[in-house]
């Protein structure tokens, strides 16, 4: 079945009480019991499980090609549930250029865990195989990675961790299943912020983790998913599955326009340097192009000359892009990414990281150009 059918079908069914084509919100915190004990409908409490939620794990899964998958209620929150798989006293090796949040927790969470920490460049293959010469529970891949849009090979990494008998995870907020399908390249795990480009409207938070195969690693999922307690409400699992029917017209319309604007601005003499794996010249190009299909996302990030009061500036006079953080939504967002990342970022400092949303391209690119000035 083709991914835009299932984008559509997968998780959702009548409601079989009314024939109703959306399902109900199941605000409910409990559900009944039979007399002898058991739960005829597979629910207990709603913090271990929901009608809205499972629909909605069953969609994500369906469209990540995976098993199974277990949502949270953030982005973060489901990060923290896939390192707590190499706890205690496990090792994670990270990509170096990866969301700042990621990076907060291996150094400020983790290590109250027993757990240690490596950030590598994961685009050179050789640092990471050294990085694996000392035992690892996990190898985390985010790619394209945030802010610089590096590209990471999925399989060529997850063929080096199998062989020393670590878990490969891949972030695979940027690209979306749409785009790139990790499971295919070796990776055992798959998280998504679904604040972005699946909940698509930037009106809900939330997170989720794709298991490629039932077992251990879902079992003990699901266990921290019901007893850390970070799970999603059931209006927030209903708006992601809502937003999930228009996702693969989102993210390649959004990759379209990303494209023409990237060019653009490869091309004017007022921009430093672009990073978008979609350009020829992107160091990473080749490699994008045979690991994602049907396009190369909706982010991108450039320098201007100057340092920050530069880039604020360019910022500040952009007009339909909108100075805020996240991406994934139908709107255009620009950001100077190290004020946001705080004290510890390696962000350069003339660095704006834009979210390409579905206005016209060229309306984009004309706001741009009055923002980049004289």
């Amino acid at each position: 079945m083709k991914i835009e059918t299932l984008a559509v079908h997968a998780g959702r069914e009548p409601d079989p009480a009314t024939g109703a084509l959306r399902e109900p919100i199941h605000l409910s915190t409990t559900f009944e019991r039979n007399a002898d004990g058991s739960y005829p409908h597979g629910h207990y409490y709603t913090r271990a499980g929901n009608p809205n939620r499972s629909s909605l794990e069953r969609a994500i899964a369906a469209l990540e090609g995976g098993a199974d998958a277990v949502a949270f209620a953030s982005g973060s929150a489901a990060t923290l549930a896939a390192f707590s798989l190499a706890a205690p006293g496990g090792r994670v090796v990270c990509s170096s250029d990866c969301y700042h949040g990621t990076a907060k927790q291996l150094r400020e969470l983790l290590p109250k865990w027993g757990l240690g920490a490596e950030f590598v460049d994961t685009t050179d293959p050789g640092a990471v195989a050294r990085a694996l010469e000392s035992p690892t529970a996990m190898l985390w891949i985010e790619t394209p990675s945030n802010p610089l849009l590096r590209v990471s090979d999925i399989a060529a990494l997850a063929a080096l961790a199998l062989a020393r008998g670590a878990l490969v995870a891949c972030d695979n907020t940027f690209a979306s299943p749409i785009l790139q399908q990790p499971f295919t390249l070796g990776a055992d795990l798959v998280m998504h912020s679904t604040t972005k480009y699946l909940g698509g409207h930037s009106d809900v938070l939330g997170g989720v983790l794709v298991v490629r195969e039932r077992g251990s690693m879902l079992d003990r999922l699901r266990e921290f998913q019901a007893t850390a307690g970070g799970v999603p409400s059931p209006f927030d699992c209903w708006l992601v599955l809502r937003s999930l029917a228009t996702l693969p017209l989102r993210v390649r319309a959004q990759s379209a326009n990303a494209a023409a604007v990237a060019q653009f601005l490869s091309q004017d003499r007022r921009v430093e340097r672009v990073y978008y794996p979609g350009l020829v010249d992107h160091t990473g190009h080749a490699l994008a192009a045979r690991q994602m299909s049907g396009g190369f996302g909706a982010v991108l990030s450039f320098q201007v000359p100057g340092g920050a009061n530069e880039a604020m500036l360019v910022a500040a006079r952009a007009k339909i892009f909108t100075r805020a953080t996240s991406l994934g939504g139908v709107e255009s967002l620009v950001e100077h990414r190290a004020s946001m990342e705080g004290p510890l970022s390696r962000t350069p400092q003339n660095l704006l990281r834009v979210a390409i949303g579905l206005e016209a391209a060229s309306d984009l690119i004309a706001d741009l150009d009055v923002a980049l000035g004289a």
